[in-house]
């Protein structure tokens, strides 16, 4: 009986040691979940949490730059961008070998710098760039040259003073087919402030102007940002630079070919009154509102050059301003009898004055006109019998109505 009691105790002891060694392997999840806000738990080595932030804290931050360095050939229709992983940046600064600089900024964690703008084409670029650490990176990139590019020409020239129908036009040397992009690219302000819209006439050609003419002594600056903009595929624009023009006294001549006569007002006041000659029946003169876009104190006419076969060629035409591309001046006239003007039309479409061999006489009326006149001022031709000319015959934006220029606008 005690043999037995004894063994039983001892089957009851490697039992519940058993148990006892289960139960303790079985608690180790449970300790750590317990323990799981505490120093670590069970089962953490010790100093294992101090050695991740020793590691975190010695991690060097790694800068990123787009374009890589030493790329020659780098993209210029992206952003610059900068980005750092395991750190922050305290500052990047782009600067190109024409001077320029490129401003940028930061996303709200300061772990990715882009630039505002694009980079130029073929320009050398450093980029420097310090993390908060005061880890500093060093990048060069070169961007490639647009294959094909194209320029805008414009008109009044730079620092020039002009009348108040002067618009700004711009004929460029390629055709445009993102017209949006390229008008976007350029800017035309005025003081005294004003509404200036764009109109293209062509896939070359965008004229600026304001509903009505513009005010004596305005200043208009022309603001071109054309550089590396895309006007057609593959072709790029290459300038970016302001200019500015002025506007003069206002004057403003009306001719009326019925009477045969031209009014010339200045500020709205009558300066002088001169019998002139049109086109005849077979002629007609263009009529509306046109601008004098050219003047040449003397200057050759040829009939040939406007269609007319050889019906005249005259090499010295005193005081002539042109009012239209396909060929309408106002000019002196010395060839015909002084009774002609005032009372007959006899030219091919041009408005005469009277005037002198030689273009020194200043006595004569295309003389004295020639002499009160300046590029941009407005002539306005009435009664003429033909149709009004083109807007796009000459700087003649005017004769479209406002409604009608604004529709023009690419934007």
């Amino acid at each position: 009986m005690g043999d037995s009691h004894i063994s039983n105790r001892s089957e009851q002891s490697e039992k519940w040691s058993r148990r006892g060694i289960l139960a303790a392997l079985g608690a180790v999840p449970a300790a750590t979940l317990l323990t799981g806000c505490g120093s670590g738990g069970a089962g953490a080595s010790p100093g294992s949490a101090a050695t991740a932030s020793v590691r975190a804290a010695t991690r060097k931050p790694v800068v990123t730059v787009t374009p890589a360095d030493g790329t020659t050939k780098a993209d210029f229709t992206a952003p610059v961008e900068v980005v750092v992983t395991d750190g922050t940046l305290a500052s990047v600064k782009v600067t190109g070998n024409d001077g320029s600089a490129l401003d940028g900024s930061y996303n709200d964690d300061r772990t990715t710098w882009t630039s505002s703008r694009n980079p130029y084409s073929g320009t050398e670029y450093t980029v420097a760039v310090t993390a908060q650490d005061g880890t500093d990176v060093t990048a060069a990139f070169t961007t490639r040259s647009p294959g094909e590019t194209f320029v805008g020409y414009f008109t009044p020239e730079a620092g020039s003073t002009s009348g108040v129908g002067m618009p700004v036009s711009i004929d460029f040397t390629r055709a445009v087919s993102d017209k949006a992009a390229v008008q976007k690219a350029i800017t035309v302000t005025a003081e005294p402030a004003v509404e200036i819209v764009g109109h293209w006439f062509s896939d070359t050609r965008l004229d600026f102007r304001p509903e009505t003419y513009w005010a004596a002594g305005t200043r208009i600056t022309l603001g071109l940002r054309l550089k590396d903009v895309q006007g057609a595929d593959g072709v790029y624009g290459v300038q970016s630079k302001d200019v500015t023009f002025h506007i003069g006294r206002e004057q403003i001549s009306t001719v009326d070919l019925a009477t045969k006569e031209m009014v010339v007002q200045r500020g709205g006041e009558t300066i002088a009154t001169y019998p002139v000659s049109g086109g005849d029946a077979e002629h007609t003169t263009w009529s509306g509102i046109m601008v004098i876009s050219e003047r040449f104190e003397q200057t050759r006419m040829e009939s040939s050059t406007v269609g007319l076969g050889d019906e005249y060629d005259i090499s010295d035409v005193p005081h002539a301003q042109r009012l239209t591309t396909s060929g309408t001046f106002v000019h002196g006239n010395y060839w015909a009898s002084t009774a002609v003007f005032g009372h007959q039309n006899t030219s091919h479409g041009c408005i005469g004055l009277h005037d002198a061999k030689g273009a020194n006489d200043s006595s004569v009326d295309g003389y004295k006109f020639y002499d009160s006149s300046m590029l941009g001022d407005v002539v306005i031709v009435r009664n003429s019998g033909e149709r009004t000319v083109e807007a796009s015959n000459g700087l003649n934006g005017w004769n479209l109505s406002w409604s009608d220029w604004k529709a023009g606008s690419a934007l």
